[in-house]
């Protein structure tokens, strides 16, 4: 009586362990590709609201605040300025790009200056 060889029953086995394996590894650089997406757009945020109370402090006007914000942020970014008590908040959001399939996320960063007279 002969037994089956090994390979004879094997065949098959390492493609189902290299497909299994091949769908763990895109999924984990997927979700490695949205935190870095999640990482830049609050970088992005952060920078513009800062160069907007830079602005600001140099006395510019809220528009040209909100101005300078937008075009550090990027083109969809939300820009807020409200300027009371001597004040300035520059608020900026945007939506995190390449998320969209974890819900929607979004990048927000408030910077609070004084206004200098």
């Amino acid at each position: 009586m002969t037994l089956p060889s090994r390979a004879g029953r094997d065949t098959g086995s390492v493609t189902v362990e290299l497909a299994v394996g091949l769908i763990a590894v895109v999924m984990v650089l997927a979700l490695v590709l949205a935190v870095v997406a999640a990482g830049v757009a609050q970088l992005r945020c952060t920078d513009a609201a800062r160069a907007g109370a830079r602005a600001a402090l140099a006395g510019e006007s809220a528009g040209v605040v909100q101005q300078v914000a937008e075009r550090v942020a990027g083109g969809s970014a939300q820009v807020g300025v409200v300027v009371s008590d001597g004040w300035v908040d520059v608020t900026v959001s945007r939506s995190v790009v390449g998320a969209s399939g974890w819900g929607p996320l979004t990048a927000h960063a408030t910077v609070s200056a004084p206004v200098e007279p």
